[in-house]
């Protein structure tokens, strides 16, 4: 029974069905389903099969943000319950994440932060346009283990050394792991940074987080 509404949450957002996916988690957690396996086994299974689609250009980007959002609005409901479920841990670390100023770019970020949370991180969530300044107050007052930083763009990509360089000079960066991820962006040109790591996609982030933090990569 619980393989049938995993199986309606990867429908809905398979079929941008935001208000079907809101309700699939309702009933989920209604029928005792552990929120974890629905948000791996059928939420982030959902936006796969939309990105793969679109990567084969047979969808378009209103599409695919149309099954973020569905996948999003689902998570707001199904996320509470992971700290109730039987497999609730201890955070495994905090990260916040933002996408770089200039930049509105939001489904990668939204991905990661997502399979973050599943993963058993806390998630701080900066949005888009995320500016130099506001990073740096965020990470004084959030105090985060890691720092995420995106972009999909060349020339916005290039704000993120900035941001290295604002924690630097504001004695912050000894303090902070700093992770970067988008399309332009590469494991050189974390090095070229002074980044800690780079993250090519949602899940290698979450390994790459894990990896900084010292933790397992696979969690039992």
């Amino acid at each position: 029974m619980g393989n049938d509404f995993i199986q309606s949450l990867t429908e809905a957002v398979v079929n941008y069905e935001v208000e079907d996916a809101v309700s699939a988690a309702k009933r989920a957690l209604e029928a005792g389903v552990d929120p974890v396996a629905a948000i791996e086994e059928g939420l982030a299974k959902g936006v796969r099969i939309v990105g793969d689609k679109f990567g084969a250009e047979e969808i378009f980007l209103p599409e695919l943000m149309v099954a973020v959002e569905a996948m999003r609005q689902a998570m707001t409901i199904l996320k509470p319950a992971i700290n109730k479920s039987s497999r609730a841990e201890k955070s495994l670390g905090r990260v916040m994440i933002g996408t770089i100023e200039g930049d509105i770019h939001d489904i990668g970020k939204s991905m990661v932060g997502a399979m973050l949370t599943v993963a058993g991180f806390e998630v701080v969530d900066l949005g888009t346009d995320v500016s130099v300044e506001r990073f740096i107050a965020k990470v004084k007052e959030v105090e985060p283990d890691i720092v995420g930083m995106s972009a999909l763009m060349t020339t916005t990509m290039l704000r993120m050394k900035d941001v290295i360089e604002g924690l630097r000079k504001e004695g912050l960066r000894e303090k902070v792991k700093v992770v970067i991820g988008g399309v332009p962006t590469s494991s050189e040109w974390a090095k070229e940074i002074g980044a800690d790591g780079h993250g090519w996609n949602a899940m290698e982030a979450v390994k790459v987080a894990k990896r900084l933090l010292h933790q397992p990569e696979e969690r039992s």
